[in-house]
């Protein structure tokens, strides 16, 4: 294991919901676009960095107005060579961020030789500073070496992993796409940086924000689909309140079939009125409103990525009639299923036929 200096985590206190710290993060307050710096290495991953960029253009597009911008640094502040042999122009060098800067390291090939003592420095200095710091493709091993990730969860190209786990034993590696916690997060290489940024988007901006980006840039998001069908209610709203957690389970569960908030307290062993209370602190809102935006999400997802008709989403998602779910959609969106599926009826007929996503 590297000598490093030793970094305390900056968690989340247990009373503030984890899924809100991207969303305060990005909240710039009329201050601004929340700007990304990606740290270049030497030979860095051209795929993971324009992946990353180019889901940033694109949600600025859909937003439409500019919620990011970006810039490039590295050591000596001149230029970086990726492994392609391609040379990126640097916006500066190792020059010290703004408060709501992202710090993003886009590691390739060699990354310990990348992964200098000027880098490491620089990093520790900027994680001091309570900047939130990611790493995309091999970046995972850099933070290590800082001694960013000790007893934090972290994923890398598979490449990497077996001597990664030699390396840096204190670090819990996984097999995931990209891993995205407070404050810190890495990804798995090549096209798992636009996972990672939809999943930024979703905490941030909500799902609708990065279906658009996804359709945008023609990406069948096999990753997501595949990481939805997997991660419970609790685990994408990243809740760890264990009767929340119970309560959340039993709406996902009976989504066909959508019990009452009275229904789904009586279930999980509290009154009503606690279960307001517990929903309203976790959650932002209300047991009612958030099953209904649940179920008008899923149904969101199944518009644009299959070729089910809107009164077979609708059954799906627990709405016993056609005109009650475009009601309730409607509230949430804006615009009705039919019209949804009109403006991006192509797109999600192609995906659902290059997936085969269904329910």
């Amino acid at each position: 294991m590297q000598d490093a200096d030793p970094m305390s985590r900056r968690d989340i206190s247990p009373t503030t919901p984890a899924k809100d710290y991207w969303a305060m993060h990005f909240d710039r307050g009329g201050q601004g676009p929340a700007r990304f710096v990606f740290l270049l290495l030497d030979n860095f991953s051209q795929l993971s960095l324009t992946t990353a960029l180019e889901a940033l253009r694109q949600a600025n597009k859909v937003l439409k107005f500019q919620q990011f911008s970006w810039a490039l640094c590295g050591e000596g502040g001149v230029s970086k060579q990726s492994s392609l042999g391609f040379s990126a122009a640097l916006d500066m060098g190792l020059e010290d961020l703004r408060p709501g800067d992202t710090l993003v390291v886009v590691g390739g090939v060699e990354v310990d030789a990348g992964s200098t003592d000027a880098v490491l420095a620089y990093l520790r200095r900027m994680a001091r500073r309570g900047l939130p710091v990611g790493g995309l493709c091999t970046a995972a091993h850099t933070l290590a070496k800082a001694g960013l990730m000790d007893d934090r969860r972290a994923t890398i190209h598979w490449e990497n992993s077996e001597s990664f786990a030699e390396i840096f034993d204190t670090v819990p590696l996984c097999d995931e796409f990209y891993v995205l916690e407070d404050g810190y997060f890495t990804t798995a290489g090549g096209t798992t940086a636009i996972d990672l940024m939809l999943a930024l988007f979703t905490r941030a901006l909500g799902g609708e924000v990065a279906t658009g980006v996804a359709a945008n840039m023609n990406y069948t998001n096999i990753h997501a689909i595949q990481r939805e069908t997997r991660m419970t209610a609790a685990e994408r709203e990243s809740v760890r309140h264990p009767v929340v957690v119970k309560a959340l389970n039993v709406m996902e569960r009976e989504i066909e079939m959508p019990p009452t908030p009275s229904e789904i307290a009586e279930e999980v062993g509290i009154s009503t009125r606690q279960l307001e209370r517990l929903f309203k602190h976790h959650l932002g809102r209300s047991p009612k409103r958030y099953y209904n935006e649940f179920r008008v999400q899923k149904a969101y997802r199944l518009i644009l990525q299959t070729d089910l008709t809107v009164i077979e989403i609708a059954m799906a998602c627990g709405f016993s009639s056609a005109s009650h779910f475009s009601k309730v959609f409607r509230q949430i969106h804006n615009c009705s299923p039919l019209s949804l599926r009109r403006e991006r009826g192509a797109e999600g007929h192609l995906m659902a036929q290059m997936t085969g996503y269904r329910v």
